[in-house]
C-alpha cells in the first residue's frame, strides 16, 4: 500500500509541475517513451520502462527554476524538461516465489528528473545535463505496476517480488553530447557521455547512422542514463515537410556500478557479478508529420551479468517514442 501511494504522489507532483509550466509557456513539447520485452516473447531482465515528460524553452519557465537549474546562460538556445520514469528488472522465471541466487535480482527504480539542453554550432551539436532523483525497492512500486498490468493483459502473475532490492533513495547525474555530421538525407550522429550516481556509474560512446528525407534533430532516444526527454527537433532547420528516416545505432558502456546488479549502496542486499562492458545495438524507423513524431526501435542488449551457473545472455526489447509539440 505504501509503494502504491508513493507512486501516486509522484505522478501527482510531476503533473502539477507540468501543468504550471504549461500555463506560462508557448512552444512546448510532450514526450512519452515506453519500453518492453513482450514483443521479443520474453518477460525477464529489463522487462519494462517508461519515461513521460514535458519540455519548454528555457526562458518560458519561472525565474526560481531558472536560478536553480541555470547550468547554461539564458541567452543560449536552451530548453528545460521535467519527467517521471520507472524501470523494472526481474529474473528469467517470474513464477518462482523463492530467492534465485543464480539469476538477476528483482528490482525497480522510480524517479523524477530534470533535463537541460543547449544547441550549439548552428544546431549541429546538442549538450544535455540530466539529474534524476528517486527510490529503488518496494517504494518504487514495481510489484504493483507489474502485477496489475499482468492481471489486465492476462499474463502470468509475478511471484518473486518479496526478494527485490530493499528501499533506499537513489540518484543519477548524467552528461551527454551529440553531434550531427551530414545532410538532411543521410547523416551520422556520434555521442559520448558520462553518468555518476548511486544507481549507475558509467562512461559511454556510440553513434547512429540515419537515412531518410528532411531529417532534423539528433536521432531517436531510448530510456537510458543521459537519454534526453527532448529531441530538440523543434529547430530552425525544420521546414514543415514530412520527415522520415531509418536508422542503425550502437552504444557501448563501460560500467563501474549498477545498483540493479551490484545491490543497494546503503543496505545489505542480493547481488550478482556484473560485466563491465555492455553494448546496445539498435535498429528502427522514425517519422514526423507536423508537430507529431513517432519512432519504433528494436534493441539488442549484450549480456550484463554472469553467475556460477552461467550468464544471462543477450536480451531483446522494443522502445516506442512519441513526441508532440504545440
Amino acid at each position: 500500500m505504501r509503494s502504491r501511494n508513493f507512486f501516486r504522489i509522484t505522478v501527482f507532483l510531476i503533473l502539477t509541475l507540468v501543468g504550471e509550466s504549461a500555463i506560462a509557456a508557448k512552444g512546448d513539447e510532450f514526450q512519452l517513451i515506453v519500453e518492453n520485452d513482450a514483443w521479443a516473447n520474453t518477460d525477464r531482465y529489463y522487462t519494462n520502462g517508461f519515461k513521460i515528460g514535458f519540455g519548454s524553452k528555457f526562458d518560458a519557465l519561472r525565474k526560481p527554476i531558472k536560478d536553480l537549474l541555470g547550468w547554461f546562460e539564458p541567452e543560449e538556445q536552451s530548453e528545460f524538461g521535467l519527467f517521471l520514469g520507472q524501470n523494472m528488472y526481474t529474473p528469467k522465471n517470474i513464477r518462482i516465489s523463492g530467492p534465485q541466487p543464480f539469476d538477476r535480482p528483482w528490482a525497480s527504480w522510480l524517479y523524477l528528473g530534470g533535463v537541460k539542453q543547449r544547441a550549439l554550432d548552428e544546431g549541429r551539436r546538442l549538450d544535455t545535463v540530466e539529474i534524476d532523483l528517486g527510490v529503488v525497492g518496494p517504494a518504487a512500486a514495481g510489484r504493483w505496476v507489474q502485477t496489475e498490468w499482468h492481471k489486465l493483459v492476462g499474463a502470468s502473475k509475478p511471484q518473486g517480488w518479496d526478494n527485490q532490492l530493499p528501499t533506499e533513495p537513489a540518484f543519477l547525474i548524467s552528461y551527454l553530447q551529440k553531434r550531427r555530421i551530414g545532410s538532411d538525407n543521410i547523416d551520422i550522429v556520434p555521442h559520448a557521455g558520462i553518468t555518476v550516481g548511486t544507481v549507475m556509474t558509467l562512461a559511454r560512446a556510440g553513434a547512429m547512422l540515419r537515412l531518410g528525407q528532411n531529417m532534423s534533430g539528433f536521432g531517436v532516444d531510448t530510456i537510458e542514463p543521459g537519454g534526453v526527454i527532448l529531441q530538440n527537433t523543434r529547430s530552425n532547420e525544420y521546414n514543415g515537410k514530412k520527415e522520415w528516416f531509418v536508422f542503425l545505432g550502437m552504444d557501448h558502456r563501460l560500467v563501474a556500478h549498477n545498483i540493479f546488479l551490484d545491490g543497494t549502496v546503503f543496505h545489505k542486499s542480493v547481488s550478482i557479478a556484473r560485466r563491465p562492458h555492455v553494448y546496445d545495438l539498435k535498429i528502427g524507423i522514425a517519422a514526423r508529420i507536423g508537430s507529431v513524431r513517432l519512432s519504433a526501435t528494436r534493441v539488442r542488449r549484450s549480456e550484463e551479468f554472469y553467475t556460477a551457473a552461467g550468464g544471462g545472455g543477450a536480451q531483446f526489447f522494443h522502445s516506442i517514442n512519441l513526441g508532440i509539440e504545440w
